[in-house]
């Protein structure tokens, strides 16, 4: 107080200014006539009165009435008018990057009883509240998504869900519940990013759509519209809602599929379920059933009678298969059935199957045999099917474990029970080679007739079933009788070789007995020779004597006629006496090669002569038999007689060829009697 005394005029003029301005700037803030706004954020006018009243229907006064207004405030300093608007401040929207946000608008016009969503044909900027609601927009959840950005919406009118936050203003509790379910379903949907698909997943993306006309009385699978891109209505993979719907899209699960690749989905409007893609591998094809498509004829013809063949796209089983090779197609428009193109084994035992599994649920054929017998008979069967052939397969049978099951497995099971019903067990046994070629042929003209083309019958060896042995029996007589007919075929073998040894070895002492023979032929040969060579001597000398004589008593004649009488006698006498000598030692060696010759003939008859030498051979083949069979040279039962008579069959013989050596007949053999030991 004794401050204030002291002031001056002009210090009270400052205080009452700055009074002033206190309460001029108070009355501003309260009054609202000046507001900033962050250039980062955005205000919201809310206008408190108006001369024209407060809105009649809706929740944004579009003509200047009291309540939210249409257009929003953004950074800077702005003027009101006094008391009549409060500024809701809010942060712009913004939308990161590879993310969704999605917009839920609390005005327009409301959604019909068929709608989802609100449609955004005319109406898709929700930055322009005033344009939103004059060009029909609708309230409720949008189909119109936000993508990465910043945007200044009015949140008074919109609220936008994004991954990070609720934006709005003015939420009571159940809009904050509601806001918070939409959104929770959101992300359990993953509906704030977009769909990725990834080629290495080998996956597809089949789309339901929540919002459209409803699929016509018999439909399950709403058709393909606007996938071109040439087309007006284009969606591009259901990004564009408005434009599948004008394109005369249907709710529900689509044909189309999604395949590899982002897509930015309203999920509210469409979910997306990731299933694999259909893998035909090579050795098979795929036969499409297709449960969806237009109406087609059949084009199997009017004599097949088993179902319809239906061109590619329409409904029904498909005329051409699927290749090897991956395929996006729909499972849910479908279903595609593998048929194995190569030769496939199916096996008829309990143990084993295939390596497609078709053939998983055959046992052995139980059979009964002419004789009464009850093996089991294990089968395999190798089928080829034509590729081109598949779809009349699995026309007429539905599936190839159907056709297994329910006509092979009992057509070959009948065809073998017919069989062994006029075979017996040992028959069924060593016929089996026959039994499987017949088989073959036979069944092969039936296999034919289901489109079906049969490789090879292969027949396994039959068996007892279980707590049976019965069979093996059989089996153990069978090889007694085999060993049996071995043992004889092996006694006539070694019958034949001891046959064949006593010929060689009688052709080996022949062969020996004839090697002297031909030696002593030589030996008289050469001395027949070297006779008449010494003979050949002897002449040839006697003539040169002869002719030296006539030389010499030339000689005599000519040297003197006086002479000649006398010479020419002594001459004759010479010659004579020279004959008389050539022609003693001709004679003499003469005398001698007929000496030896006979000399040589005496010794062959020395030896016996022919008889002699058959004798001998014959006790020589007897004491090669004795030594071959191992034979007792003195019997264990002998076989005598008179006193005095032969007491062996070697005695017998020994006389025998000592009475040919000696010249006399031998003395008969007497009647043996048999002898006690």
């Amino acid at each position: 107080m004794e401050t204030l005394q002291y002031l001056s005029p002009m210090g009270w003029k400052a205080i009452g200014i700055a009074v002033i301005l206190i309460g001029l700037a108070t009355l501003f803030r309260w009054s609202g006539v000046i507001r900033y706004i962050p250039n980062d954020r955005l205000g919201i006018l809310e206008k408190l009165w108006s001369f024209r009243g407060s809105v009649d229907t809706g929740f944004i006064a579009l003509y200047g009435e009291a309540g939210f207004q249409p257009e929003v405030v953004r950074g800077g300093l702005h003027f009101f008018m006094p008391f009549q608007y409060s500024m809701h401040r809010a942060n712009l929207v913004t939308i990161p990057q590879g993310q969704i946000g999605y917009v839920f608008a609390r005005d327009g016009e409301p959604l019909p009883p068929t709608q989802t969503l609100a449609s955004n044909v005319d109406a898709d900027d929700f930055q322009d509240v005033r344009g939103f609601l004059t060009k029909g927009g609708q309230k409720g959840p949008q189909r119109k998504i936000l993508r990465e950005g910043t945007y200044a919406i009015n949140l008074a009118q919109f609220i936008v869900l994004t991954a990070q936050s609720t934006h709005s203003v003015n939420l009571n509790a159940s809009e904050q519940r509601l806001f918070a379910d939409m959104s929770t379903l959101i992300t359990e949907r993953n509906g704030f990013e977009p769909v990725v698909i990834h080629d290495a997943e080998d996956l597809i993306g089949v789309v339901t759509i929540h919002d459209g006309p409803a699929l016509p009385d018999g439909e399950i699978i709403a058709p393909t519209v606007a996938n071109n891109p040439k087309d007006p209505n284009f969606h591009n993979n259901f990004q564009d809602p408005e434009k599948f719907l004008n394109a005369g899209g249907y709710r529900g699960r689509q044909l189309q599929v999604l395949a590899d690749g982002s897509y930015f989905l309203n999920r509210i409007f469409a979910t997306v379920e990731l299933v694999e893609k259909t893998i035909i591998e090579v050795g098979t094809v795929g036969v499409v059933v297709s449960y969806t498509g237009r109406r087609s004829a059949d084009i199997s013809g009017q004599s097949y009678r088993h179902g319809e063949l239906v061109e590619t796209g329409a409904r029904g089983v498909w005329s051409t298969p699927l290749l090897p090779g991956k395929y996006a197609f729909n499972t849910y428009a479908g279903n595609i059935i593998i048929v194995p193109t190569t030769n496939f084994v199916l096996k008829w035992t309990k143990e084993q199957f295939g390596e497609h599994r078709l053939d998983e649920n055959l046992s052995e054929v139980s059979l009964i045999t002419k004789d009464a017998f009850e093996p089991v008979l294990p089968l395999s069967v190798v089928v080829h099917i034509d590729y081109m052939k598949a779809p009349l397969v699995v026309q007429r049978f539905g599936d190839i474990k159907r056709l297994v099951e329910q006509t092979l497995d009992p057509m070959v099971s009948a065809y073998f029970k017919n069989i062994a019903q006029t075979k017996t067990l040992i028959e069924l046994l060593q016929e089996r080679s026959e039994i499987q070629r017949k088989s073959g042929d036979e069944m092969r003209e039936k296999f034919n007739s289901y489109s079906l083309e049969l490789q090879e019958v292969l027949i396994g060896t039959p068996r007892a079933s279980n707590g049976q042995n019965s069979i093996e029996q059989i089996l153990i007589q069978l090889r007694e009788r085999q060993i049996a007919v071995e043992k004889v075929e092996t006694y006539k073998l070694q019958e034949a070789a001891a046959i064949q040894e006593r010929t060689l070895r009688e052709k080996e002492a022949l062969a020996e007995q004839q090697a002297k023979i031909t030696t002593s032929a030589l030996t008289i040969e050469i001395s027949e020779n070297e006779g008449k060579a010494q003979l050949a001597r002897t002449r040839q000398q006697a003539e040169t004597i002869q002719v030296t004589a006539k030389a010499e008593a030339e000689k005599v004649r000519l040297a003197g006629l006086g002479e000649a009488d006398r010479i020419k006698s002594i001459a004759l006498a010479d010659a004579e006496r020279i004959k008389a000598t050539g022609l003693a030692d001709a004679q003499k060696v003469r005398a001698v090669g007929l000496a030896e010759a006979e000399a040589t003939e005496k010794k062959v008859a020395a030896f016996g002569g022919p008889d002699y030498q058959l004798h001998s051979q014959v006790l020589m083949r007897f004491a090669e038999a004795i030594e071959n069979g191992r034979l007792p040279l003195v019997p264990q039962i002998q076989v005598g007689g008179e006193k005095g008579a032969a007491n062996g069959l070697v005695e017998m013989m020994l006389s025998m060829l000592v009475a040919d050596r000696l010249g006399r007949p031998a003395a008969p053999a007497a009647v043996p009697a048999p002898i006690e030991q």
